[in-house]
């Protein structure tokens, strides 16, 4: 029923349309899951789903990951060391920034369809597509992971 839930605040396939486009100019991997309400930290939470997702295990360490807590209005998106590295930590917060305006209205699908296609540009300029040669290595689907653990 929480699942349910979580897919009526975010649109499922129009963030799964936006991954595919990003990703189809850059080798780099862009990963978003949903989760329920939780106390306890939502870093901590986001850094144990960019593990158990893979987001960290990218060949050019490129992947990057979008945490969402809609029901706090709240999200992580935390980058692999190799865009990292490339685009640092201003880059980061310009995107959450945006997002958070979105967030804050509960328009959830489009603070992440902008945090999408920004990571996407940095992406391509950083990591372009390999062309027949690139491959994708995590999916594109949306995670509604189960409910973390408490911190």
């Amino acid at each position: 029923m929480l699942r349910r839930t979580l897919k009526r605040l975010i649109d499922q396939d129009a963030v799964e349309r936006a991954i595919r486009v990003a990703e189809a100019r850059t080798s780099g991997e862009i990963r978003v899951s949903v989760s329920t309400f939780f106390w306890g930290n939502i870093r901590h939470t986001a850094e144990a789903a960019f593990e158990r997702l893979g987001v960290g295990r990218t060949a050019e360490r490129n992947g990057v990951l979008f945490f969402v807590v809609p029901s706090r209005r709240a999200f992580v998106v935390l980058g692999d060391e190799g865009i990292h590295a490339k685009v640092g930590q201003e880059f980061w917060d310009g995107v959450a920034a945006a997002m958070s305006a979105r967030f804050k209205e509960r328009e959830f699908t489009g603070g992440l369809l902008h945090g999408i296609a920004e990571a996407g540009r940095q992406l391509e300029t950083h990591f372009p597509s390999q062309g027949a040669r690139d491959v994708n290595e995590l999916p594109d689907s949306v995670d509604f992971g189960a409910t973390p653990a408490s911190k």
